[in-house]
């Protein structure tokens, strides 16, 4: 988070390991003697106390105002001013000593805020220019607003003196979510020893109720870069659980009127796409133009509908493919920005995983298993069978929309609908080339309504409900769940909980089977000290063995009980050489639901801290567990019978980071993890480092490279599934059930990743990312697993060795050549390929060299998004 997060910095490994040590046994004790007989600091009992709402009065005008950076209409120096800004880092509390000014006034249509801050001279003024919504090395000045003073939900408006916008929402869901975009105006300038921002933010862009006086929270906020200073209007204690309750309160707004808000944002993309097939009869390059709309409409003050209609998300960065041996599917990051934008009601309780709208088809692994075989006809002629043309690997939606808002009485509403065609994948007889299709991806509806309702003291109760709907007889999903949160009136402990109920009716896609999960269910518990420099928590969970939310959420397992308490230490105040310290320590855990068998039994411990003199950063891990016994890595229904021991193991990793105010700065980090000698499992260790170094060579462009190094030496894994059709393989198939093949493997992986970016102006800027990724398995000896965890060496001769590669180049020119209109070129280049047993390549050049000489898919597109506001469009009266 921008307003409570300090970023990580580096210092010399031995020192810093030490050092928070050190800090770690000392801290309390040193925070109990300053309180006692040092220099007046706050006690922990008045820290964790909200500091006194302050009160600013706006001032209406009738007279236009200019959005230039100057100020300099009379009506701003009659306004009343908000200043004497309250430190919150490093140093909580202290006042600040080079002044913000800051003047609010308003008229029918919009509010403006326009600040200056004073500084020490120009060199002072930090202003990297980066693009929107990336905060880079800068100076910023911050409002924020919460119209419906709920203390529980907010938006942020913040410019750096490059003039560059970043825009947020808060809430208990999202916490700080910089996907929310909106349309507004600002401006900033230089003046001597001064920077200057004024803003304008149209009521189009918020929204509060038609209450004929508004009652609004609200704060300010500047960051001075050079000092790595954060003050705030309203005094932000970190102490203090939350962050939009400890704003101020905004008085003196009357009779304005939410207007009609209703916008149209058409686009129109066009792709050239070049494969190099070489095939005769294959085409190595394509071409294809869409177009499509969102549109933005006010249903009243309260509520707003946000549709996209025929989507294009053909730009949105690449995914961060890996080699995934594990038994659970792969979590990647959501990069549509309809569905990361105003997205923080539909997150409520965990339920939704929007990588499912417009996923990978149902069916997309069974058109194997579809296709006619080679057969030989009496006469002795045979044919040859069907191969797969083509297999679409996401599906194309239709509409998505999105409706959502919330009552003057905190009540939040929440409706997503989105629709998805027929997917089909094409296989082509090898004989007669005749083609057909094999529909992997029915006609879905995919839903989800809440209900979320603030409370006082910063608390809430939800209700939250998911459905897919399928055409066709395939099944249908439904979940439902209830979450809460209630914190007492002092805000220094809270109770929150959650329980879920999934339901799931029909057959298997492509079978006539019944599901075997019709029904299933999920709670959590937890209660918590939540305020203060001492802090602690309890839960206690359950998943049942037949709980799915995955049709439209994600969840890696099911079938667990879990519990967990942690204790956590943190001192806000800068002491001996650092800034701050934050301490945490925990122990869990996790039986298996049913039949109820011991999983894992665990700790953690974690410090990290900030230097006060140069503001490096270092941290350091800490976990270990008890042998544990592995349900999920067998792949053998039902649970309870099959599992992989793991022997008890240590970890330990540490991260530091330089001074991101330098033109050079690095991250690096380290970490091992030590296992018990157990057999087979003999020098079984693991190793990580990263490494990311970073070069500012001016305010506009900049160059970053991450290399991510690990090594699991001597893990014991499932070695994939066995199969008749390979003569190694069928002596492990006894009466038509294979057995659980287990290998002892070296597995390296290589991630590099190099990126530029390069800023024309706060509007215009170019990027570039390639990312090339390796990871290689060799395996060194086989067991079959048997019931109990028993393992029996065997003699198995098939290669099951394999190396994954996947490279991609991202670079994307934007530009925002008006409000809420953007023109974006991206080219993409991609390669991915699998090796597996004797065609695997485990050195890394050998890997990288082929990756490049084989082939890859480029794409070049041009996407033009053109925003239309009725309220500028509409005709002027009189």
């Amino acid at each position: 988070m921008i307003f409570l997060l300090s970023r990580r910095f580096v210092v010399k490994p031995y020192y810093a390991l030490l050092s928070l040590f050190i800090l770690l046994l000392a801290a309390p004790a040193y925070a109990q003697k300053s309180a006692a007989g040092g220099p007046k600091v706050a006690t922990a009992d008045s820290a964790a106390i909200p500091a006194p709402k302050r009160q600013f009065q706006a001032t209406r005008i009738t007279e236009p105002i200019k959005v230039d950076g100057e100020l300099d209409e009379a009506v701003w120096r009659a306004a009343p001013v908000a200043t004497n800004f309250i430190e919150t880092r490093p140093t909580p509390g202290r006042p600040e000593k080079h002044a913000t000014e800051v003047r609010l006034l308003y008229d029918d249509a919009a509010l403006y805020i326009g600040a200056v801050m004073h500084d020490v001279s120009p060199d002072s003024i930090f202003r990297e220019l980066t693009q929107r919504d990336d905060l880079g090395n800068t100076d910023y000045f911050a409002v924020f607003l919460d119209t419906y003073n709920d203390k529980l939900n907010g938006y942020g408006f913040f410019l750096t003196p490059g003039g560059v916008e970043l825009d947020a929402r808060y809430s208990p869901a999202g916490g700080e979510d910089f996907n929310w975009n909106a349309v507004w105006m600002s401006q900033t300038k230089l003046r001597g020893n001064d920077w200057i921002a004024e803003i304008r933010i149209p009521y189009s862009a918020i929204r509060f109720s038609d209450a004929a006086e508004q009652v609004w929270g609200i704060n300010f906020a500047r960051q001075r870069q050079s000092t790595r200073q954060q003050f705030f209007w309203n005094q932000v204690k970190p102490q203090v659980d939350g962050f939009v309750n400890q704003w101020g309160e905004l008085r003196g707004v009357r009779d304005i009127k939410p207007p009609l808000r209703l916008s149209l944002t058409p686009y129109v993309s066009s792709y050239y796409e070049h494969f190099p097939f070489n095939e005769q009869g294959k085409r190595n390059s394509s071409t294809s133009f869409n177009g499509g709309a969102d549109v933005k409409w006010g249903i009243n003050e309260s509520f707003t509908l946000d549709a996209t209609l025929v989507p294009d998300f053909g730009q949105v960065q690449s995914d961060n493919q890996v080699l995934n041996l594990s038994p659970f599917e792969v979590q990647y990051n959501e990069n549509r920005q309809f569905f990361t934008e105003g997205t923080e009601l539909f997150n409520k309780g965990g339920l939704f995983y929007s990588r499912r709208v417009g996923g990978q088809p149902l069916g997309f692994y069974e058109v194997d298993g579809k296709l006619r075989g080679r057969t030989t006809s009496p006469e002795g002629q045979i044919k040859q069978g069907e191969y797969v043309v083509s297999n679409p690997g996401v599906t194309r939606l239709l509409n998505a929309t999105k409706i959502s808002g919330r009552t003057k009485g905190g009540l939040g509403v929440g409706l997503f609908n989105a629709l998805s065609n027929d997917v089909y994948a094409t296989v082509q007889d090898s004989t007669s080339g005749e083609r057909r299709e094999v529909l992997t991806q029915p006609f879905s509806n995919y839903n989800i309504f809440v209900l979320d309702q603030s409370l006082k003291n910063n608390s809430y109760v939800s209700l939250i409900n998911t459905n897919v709907t399928r055409k066709g007889s395939t099944y249908d999903a439904n979940v439902t769940g209830g979450l809460f949160r209630f914190a007492d009136k002092s805000n220094r402990y809270a109770l929150k909980g959650q329980a879920n109920y999934s339901r799931r009716r029909g057959t298997e896609f492509g079978s006539e089977k019944q599901i075997d999960n019709q029904d299933g269910y999920k709670y959590q518990l937890e209660l918590a000290k939540i305020s203060g420099n001492w802090n602690w928590s309890v839960n206690h969970g359950i998943e049942s063995e037949t709980y799915d939310p995955n049709d439209l959420g994600i969840l890696f397992s099911n079938n667990s009980i879990s519990q967990e308490a942690s204790v956590s230490y943190s001192k806000y105040e800068p002491f001996w050489k650092v800034n701050q310290l934050r301490t945490n320590l925990g122990i869990y855990q996790t039986l298996l639901y049913k039949p109820t068998r011991f999983q894992n039994l665990g700790f953690y411990a974690s410090a990290n801290t900030t230097f006060t003199k140069n503001f490096s950063s270092t941290g350091l891990n800490v976990n270990g567990n008890l042998e544990e016994q592995d349900f999920f890595e067998p792949r053998r229904r039902p649970l309870g019978t099959y599992y992989v021991r793991v022997p008890a193991n240590l970890g330990i990793s540490g991260y530091g980071s330089s001074d991101y105010r330098k033109k050079f700065a690095y991250d690096i980090s380290l970490a091992t993890r030590l296992f018990q000698a157990d057999g087979q499992r003999t020098d079984r260790i693991n190793y990580g480092l990263g490494i990311s170094p970073r070069y500012r060579v001016s305010n506009r462009l900049s160059f970053r490279y991450n290399f991510d190094w690990q090594l699991q030496q001597n893990q014991i894994g499932y070695a994939g599934g066995l199969s008749s059709r390979q003569e190694a393989d069928r002596p492990f198939i006894r009466n038509g059930v294979a057995d659980v093949l287990l290998g002892r493997r070296n597995r390296t992986t290589t991630t590099n990743t190099v990126s530029a970016n390069y800023t024309f102006t706060n509007r215009m800027s170019f990027t570039i990312r390639t990312r090339h990724y390796l990871s290689v398995a060799r395996y060194r000896d086989f067991s079959r697993l048997n019931p109990g965890g028993e393992e029996e060496a065997v003699d198995y001769r098939r290669n099951r060795d394999n190396s994954f590669n996947a490279f991609n180049v991202d670079a994307v020119f934007s530009w925002w050549f008006a409000p809420g209109s953007q023109i974006t070129v991206v080219w993409k280049n991609a390669n991915a390929s699998e090796l597996a047993g004797d065609q695997t390549l485990p050195q890394y050049f050998t890997n990288f060299n082929n990756t490049l000489n084989t082939p890859h898919n480029n794409s070049v597109s041009v996407k033009i998004l053109y925003f239309l506001d009725y309220l500028t469009l509409r005709p002027k009266r009189g």
